[in-house]
């Protein structure tokens, strides 16, 4: 125990008066927002996955909704998805993916966003 005293007598004593030591918690939290904010620049995906209780048409409206695409290739998603079990239906921007994904699951279509 004493040792332990000592130590912290010693870093006292060797700080310089008036300054007060660097907190490492704000240089680790400026980090933090650096990666979030590279993070968020990387190409996302809306992933689509198979379920058994949406029709074909429910999801094909729900996907021309969500991405604006044309009916004939939000039939080819639709007939990946249930043939594969999933698909990549959009990519882009994370707040795009964040959007694309709420329209999906208005009607409780399961998606997942990866990066």
């Amino acid at each position: 125990m004493d040792e332990g005293r000592k130590n912290l007598v010693i870093h006292d004593a060797v700080a310089e008066p008036g300054v007060a030591p660097a907190s490492p918690e704000v240089d680790v939290a400026v980090e933090e927002v650096d990666e979030t904010e590279e993070r968020l620049d990387v190409p996302w995906r809306v992933i689509l996955f198979n379920d058994d209780i949406h029709t074909f048409d429910e999801v094909i409206l729900q996907l021309i909704k969500a991405i604006g695409c044309p009916t004939h290739r939000a039939l080819r998603l639709a007939m990946e998805a249930h043939f594969k079990g999933k698909t990549k239906v959009y990519e882009g921007a994370f707040e795009d993916c964040f959007r694309v994904q709420g329209v999906l699951r208005e009607i409780q279509l399961v998606t997942e966003i990866e990066g």
